[in-house]
């Protein structure tokens, strides 16, 4: 099969190497996927920069998001989901082999359906930035009613969770930093956009909220905004933050917060239990279904590009997914 991978870690045009590798074969409880896409994360792009520590494998395919079919199937799988679509996720989590080649063997778990309404390019976004947004939204019980604040609601991620919290019922608030941001945020759903840029963005949140503090903030620099989300967080709100790049040990405003009884959630999408992933699953494949989502892929590559499609998710600059097709 062609695949591409590393062997040391570095500069994405340096240490990715296209080549030929032996097409791997199911073990029991596997199954075998013919990938048609992968996603390509910043998660991806730091483990191969050696931003996450040394290689953990002497070769590494990258991604753990992808797309494609079943094409066969090892002892104790039924040969029935043998022509299933579906996505996968964790492809590349603790494993050495991800979803950058023809095919990716993996426990039939890691396989989900693929709602036929979905493409395969859709499919490959799912396993990190959908599922992430999924599980921020709704990890702590429906949204019905309530008002949800998207931070970064032109991210990948944000995308997402606009979106969905939208289908669950919920008012939705999203911050950016700029008019085409802007637009991206009001595209997928958002009810109110607040540029993070401009002003004093707590007020600015509560006056798009009618004066109201927000119930839930799906949260993706929770060190750098915990003086606005502080500020905005109503009674028994919840927290849910999966990232803080720019202040990664922010010092805690524990009381204000205690007193409204806030819950902080930390999550991290690879690892969620069995039971919280069937959850996300369930939501997930639902929102599908309904034709809830738009799935913004921004750039899609070819295998032989991966480089460049690793160099443009370095950049920072797209908004939305960068997808890898595998005609």
């Amino acid at each position: 099969m062609r695949a591409v991978w590393y062997e040391e870690t570095g500069p994405a045009a340096q240490v990715l190497r296209l080549g030929e590798m032996e097409t791997p074969q199911p073990g029991a409880g596997e199954v075998r996927v013919r990938l048609h896409a992968s996603g390509v994360n910043p998660s991806d792009v730091k483990s191969r920069a050696g931003l996450r520590g040394p290689i953990a494998f002497p070769r590494v395919i990258p991604h753990s998001d992808g797309a494609g079919v079943i094409d066969a199937v090892g002892e104790g799988v039924s040969p029935a989901r043998i022509g299933t679509r579906v996505w996968v996720w964790n492809s590349a989590y603790r494993r050495p082999f991800g979803t950058s080649a023809e095919y990716v063997c993996l426990p039939e778990v890691q396989a989900v359906p693929l709602p036929q309404g979905t493409s395969f390019e859709a499919g490959a976004c799912l396993g990190i930035p959908a599922s992430t947004a999924c599980h921020a939204v709704f990890a702590d019980g429906d949204v019905t009613g309530q008002t949800v604040l998207v931070t970064g609601g032109a991210g990948a991620v944000g995308h997402y969770a606009i979106q969905l919290a939208r289908w669950g019922g919920a008012r939705v608030i999203a911050t950016v930093s700029g008019p085409e941001k802007a637009r991206a945020a009001q595209e997928a759903g958002a009810d109110a956009v607040v540029n993070y840029r401009d002003g004093d963005i707590a007020n600015a949140i509560l006056a798009a909220n009618q004066g109201r503090p927000v119930d839930r903030v799906v949260e993706v620099e929770f060190g750098g905004n915990l003086p606005v989300t502080s500020a905005v967080i109503g009674d028994g709100g919840v927290i849910a933050a999966y990232g803080s790049m720019a202040d990664a040990e922010p010092k805690l405003p524990f009381y204000p917060l205690m007193f409204r009884h806030v819950t902080l959630r930390m999550l991290l999408v690879y690892l969620l239990s069995s039971q919280e992933r069937a959850r996300m699953i369930a939501r997930l494949t639902a929102a599908l279904e309904d034709g809830a989502l738009n799935h913004a892929i921004a750039a899609t590559f070819d295998l032989a590009d991966s480089a460049k499609a690793h160099e443009t998710v370095e950049s920072g600059r797209l908004i939305g997914n960068a997808v890898i097709t595998i005609p």
